[in-house]
């Protein structure tokens, strides 16, 4: 039977681990949001920052404008950050409105308080894997699950599909620093399925919901489900198809994996700063 490795698991061991460091700290350092417009996806979100925030006796300050904001107005909101001592990181919600380029405004943001890793600075650190700065959130919570567990990746083979700025690639950079043999896969790799059954780790970030049965799979692999889809039902899932759940030797599940750790991994990178 495969084993299920639980992101909630692994939340409640860092939450701990977190808790303790923020008691430690005479003035912990606040969080600074940044949203346009009233996406439901940017608004759920930051509902949930607020409430992990509250838990570890963390403080945020929001900075909420329209929709149709002009590029200066989020301009100056960053810049009021960066100059704000006490915002010790800031999180920009995205997508920005399609009438604002993230180029144009990422590099107006410290690199010192980049939180999600949007800045010039931070991503390139991130593709040469320098962890010394801010690094993609996603690729950490992707890594910290099979470090929890106890996987080893030195000499291992892994696999990666996605080849995105956020996700596949600085997620390759920190495969190669746990000395992995790393492939990175996407959508015109030629013959997939044969990539994915020469790796001994796969890490599915497509989007595509349930696209992976079980003839992709074999029974020594385990695989990290980096998506959030909605099926045929409506229902959140993976790019994991249910058939392979039994023929993988091991998996994270969608919702209660990877997505699990991403809120508060970015209170661990907030307190980056004061270590």
């Amino acid at each position: 039977m495969s084993k299920i490795l639980s992101g909630k698991e692994v939340r409640s061991f860092l939450k701990t681990k977190l808790e303790k460091e923020i008691k430690n700290l005479n003035n912990p350092p606040e969080l600074g949001l940044i949203r346009l417009g009233q996406n439901p996806q940017d608004l759920s979100y930051e509902r949930a920052l607020e409430k992990t925030a509250k838990e570890l006796g963390i403080k945020v300050e929001s900075k909420n404008l329209a929709q149709d904001a002009d590029p200066s107005d989020l301009k100056d909101a960053i810049k009021a950050y960066n100059q704000n001592e006490k915002i010790g990181g800031v999180l920009i919600f995205r997508p920005l409105p399609s009438h604002i380029k993230e180029d144009e405004i990422k590099d107006f943001l410290d690199p010192k308080k980049d939180l999600d890793a949007m800045t010039s600075k931070n991503l390139a650190r991130a593709f040469t894997g320098d962890e010394s700065g801010h690094f993609p959130i996603t690729a950490q919570a992707a890594v910290m699950i099979l470090d929890y567990y106890g996987y080893e990746l030195e000499g291992k083979k892994a696999l990666v599909i996605n080849r995105s700025s956020v996700v596949g690639r600085p997620l390759c950079s920190l495969l190669l620093n746990k000395n992995a043999t790393v492939t990175l896969a996407h959508s015109k790799t030629a013959d997939l399925k044969a990539e994915i059954r020469q790796a001994d780790f796969v890490f599915l970030a497509t989007g595509r919901a349930e696209k992976f049965t079980k003839d992709y799979f074999t029974d020594k692999q385990v695989v990290i489900d980096i998506s959030i889809n909605f099926n045929a039902e409506g229902k959140i899932c993976g790019d994991l198809h249910p058939s392979a759940f039994d023929r993988v030797a091991a998996y994270s599940p969608v919702p209660g994996g990877v997505g699990s750790l991403t809120n508060l991994l970015l209170f661990k990178e907030l307190l980056k700063n004061k270590r």
